[in-house]
């Protein structure tokens, strides 16, 4: 299998415990100013990465161009990643049932929420992991209604060579302006493509600055439109975009993030430890955002992340 040699990451937040500095998080991180240019890189942004669920809004807009009836709450469960609560699952149920199918249809895992409140209630529930509670549910059940309107097969819909995961890898290409590195296997099971992180920011900037009548607007509007569908209570992307009205915010596993502001502006980041935590991606994304000049003083606290000792502060995740 090939393998290729890591990318020469550089440091992006650092960890003060005490006044000492304990570790680094390591990545890269690019800044479109609203005119679509280049205005801030650190590290190999023009080297293949997965962007994880940070594509979905991409994956979201090949649904729509597949002539998927998804809008307003549908469009943006379709292009998030939900903490698999109670009305997360109704609605991907409801995409699902409006395209004459059944939960059976979806090609994702079974899970747990993903969300602390939602996942407490479920454990104390006493009940067996399910495939709509999945955080890519309601990726899946848009990706199936746009194979039944098409009248595509649904069996093998996540297939690179399926007619809808074609079509999503030329979306893809055509919004990041570049060709896919490499085609992987996702955690849901879908393909998952690999491009640039320059070519990630710059997928999300074509979106955010298309007409207002396109399928590309349709998408990103959904999502700051309903942060709650795309994420979930308690949970990044759906504070991010409560707080700072008309951003679009866009989580990926393994350290990525994708911001994307009401006037343009578009930050991707890379955190390369993946990020486990999730204490470094949003602080350098929002540290980014600021020196795009771009005001982000209603989520000033989320520039720091406090380091505990017995309860307590004693230092800081910061950016570099």
């Amino acid at each position: 299998m090939p393998r290729t040699a890591l990318p020469e990451y550089v440091p992006l937040a650092e960890v003060i415990r005490s006044g000492m500095r304990e570790s680094v998080h390591y990545g890269a991180v690019v800044g479109l100013s609203a005119s679509g240019r280049v205005a801030h890189a650190r590290g190999p942004v023009h080297q293949p990465m997965f962007p994880r669920s940070a594509a979905k809004p991409f994956q979201a807009l090949a649904m729509l161009r597949a002539g998927a009836p998804l809008a307003g709450t549908s469009l943006a469960i379709a292009a998030g990643s939900h903490g698999g609560e109670d009305f997360h699952a109704a609605e991907a149920e409801r995409i699902l049932t409006a395209a004459g199918l059944t939960p059976d249809a979806l090609g994702c895992p079974a899970d747990v929420p993903g969300g602390k409140s939602a996942r407490l209630a479920f454990l104390r529930a006493g009940r067996e992991p399910e495939r709509l509670l999945m955080n890519c549910s309601g990726k899946h059940a848009g990706m199936l209604a746009a194979c039944v309107r098409q009248g595509w097969s649904t069996e093998d819909y996540l297939d690179p060579a399926h007619p809808l995961q074609v079509l999503v890898r030329e979306t893809i290409e055509d919004v990041c302006e570049e060709p896919v590195a490499h085609t992987a296997v996702d955690g849901c099971g879908a393909p998952q493509l690999a491009v640039t992180l320059a070519g990630l920011a710059r997928g999300l900037w074509r979106m955010r600055t298309a007409p207002r009548d396109s399928h590309e607007r349709a998408v990103v509007d959904a999502m700051s439109s309903h942060p709650e569908y795309v994420s979930g209570t308690d949970r990044t992307d759906t504070e991010l975009m409560t707080r700072l009205p008309g951003l679009v915010s866009k989580v990926g596993a393994d350290g990525v993030l994708l911001l994307g502001a009401a006037t343009g502006e578009t930050v991707a980041v890379k955190i390369s430890d993946g990020d486990a935590e999730g204490r470094a991606r949003t602080l350098v994304a929002l540290d980014a955002l600021r020196t795009l000049g771009v005001d982000v003083s209603p989520v000033q606290d989320r520039l720091r992340v406090d380091v505990l000792g017995g309860g307590a502060p004693v230092g800081e995740v910061r950016p570099v």
